[in-house]
């Protein structure tokens, strides 16, 4: 892949980076100046033209997203930072608070003003200590510079953005979950339609969008739609970060354009699988993504498309990388004991499932598994979350997708490494 300088993350690395001074020298806020006297249509035009697609693992479209919101309510119209950053192997968005608080504000901004929102949320992980007292500084920057508040930058535009904590709760990374918790309520994700640009915080029109998206805005205000699409790949293009860990020699985050190669990505970037080990399974999605094999992930490209294609997803772009002394039996149970702790409760086949899941992966690994076990594994992942079909997307069982976010990581475990599971089977139980 020819050259490609970093665009969200160019300039992380100078000092003082997370000031307004230092972020207005290199030319931040031009982009909000511009929209200001821009029509909000033409705005949500230009982005919907951009092909951005959002960042926090559905990836659907951000302009028609935007698009979706009445243009004839009377209600007021809400915009939500999702930066409940929880998914394993996912670290991206705190580095953009952490470094580039400005550029994610800016993108906020931009896209309240688009959306005809005047009061804009930040929900930020309640373990994100220190980036909720950096955003604090930085919004405190912006308003005593006008670029929050009242008449911003001189124009008739007035917003307000309110930080508001997360208790740990991962199912609050959903949209509409996180939607009840700001309310007040429990965390329990809402079944749509209606959805949340219809009706969402207060029954209100709302939009969620990540970290991460929201820090794209301004570049594509600034340099225009056709320059964002010529980054990376057709279908969803523009800049990604990507966050590699696990049996790495140089884990971090990697900004490339979408579509890199997960091979240039581990080989390259990465440095390549430490102590000379050879790679075995990545995820390439995070946790809720399905693994793949070192066969597959050394020929697939990390877009939307060619993972789907794959049987698995981009989802937060965590890439999580495991070489051969893994015990993939092992890490299933890690995995299956992680989302068992983090079901809301609300659906019975997540609720029920992920438990029985722990269960019977921790009978195996202790010795007491049988033959029929594997089978059922499959039945209980089938009954959570369905099956991933490339052709028609996916088919979930629950309200919200935290379903397949166990079933299929497990499932793919179980499909692509089936003789490790067999190996732990008490020797007198398995048939010649």
């Amino acid at each position: 892949m020819k050259s490609f300088k970093p665009i969200l993350t160019e300039h992380i690395h100078q000092k003082d980076c997370h000031t307004l001074s230092f972020y207005k020298s290199v030319g931040g806020y031009r982009a909000l100046e511009k929209v200001l006297k821009m029509n909000p249509e033409n705005v949500i035009q230009e982005v919907k033209e951009s092909d951005l697609r959002g960042r926090g693992g559905a990836g659907f479209s951000t302009g028609v997203k935007w698009g979706f919101i009445p243009k004839d309510t009377n209600k007021p119209t809400y915009l939500i930072n999702n930066a409940d950053e929880s998914e394993p192997g996912t670290f991206k968005d705190r580095l953009l608070m952490d470094k580039a608080p400005h550029q994610m504000l800016e993108g906020m901004i931009i896209s309240a003003y688009a959306i005809g929102c005047h009061k804009s949320f930040i929900y930020i992980r309640g373990e994100f200590y220190k980036e909720y007292k950096m955003l604090e500084k930085a919004i405190a920057e912006a308003v005593g510079n006008n670029i929050l508040g009242k008449n911003i930058l001189g124009s008739n535009y007035d917003l307000d953005v309110v930080i508001h904590r997360g208790a740990g709760a991962y199912i609050c990374g959903e949209e509409t979950g996180l939607i009840e918790s700001l309310e007040g309520k429990r965390g329990w994700p809402r079944t749509k339609p209606p959805f949340p640009a219809i009706e969402g915080y207060l029954q209100c029109p709302t939009i969620v969008n990540n970290v991460e998206t929201l820090s794209c805005i301004p570049h594509i205000m600034n340099y225009g739609a056709d320059w964002f699409k010529s980054i990376g790949s057709e279908k969803g293009p523009g800049p990604r970060l990507f966050c590699i860990s696990g049996c790495v020699n140089n884990p971090g985050v990697y900004e490339e354009p979408m579509g890199v190669s997960l091979k240039e990505l581990i080989f390259e970037r990465a440095g390549g699988i430490r102590n000379g080990k050879q790679l075995k399974a990545v995820f390439p999605g995070g946790s809720s993504s399905a693994i793949l094999t070192a066969d597959e992930a050394l020929d697939v490209k990390m877009d939307f498309e060619d993972l789907v294609a794959k049987k698995s997803m981009l989802g937060s772009a965590g890439v999580i990388v495991m070489d051969e002394t893994v015990d993939m039996v092992q890490a299933c149970l890690n995995i299956a004991r992680f989302y068992a702790h983090e079901s809301c409760g609300q659906c019975t086949p997540c609720r029920e499932g992920t438990a029985w899941l722990v269960k019977m992966l921790t009978r195996l690994v202790n010795g007491g598994g049988k033959p029929q076990d594997i089978d059922m594994l499959f039945e209980i992942t089938d009954n959570i979350g369905g099956l991933i079909d490339s052709s028609k997307g996916s088919f979930g069982k629950t309200i919200c997708p935290f379903g397949e976010a166990v079933a299929w990581p497990v499932r793919s475990f179980v499909e692509k490494f089936k003789d490790e599971f067999l190996e732990y089977l008490p020797q007198e139980t398995v048939v010649a």
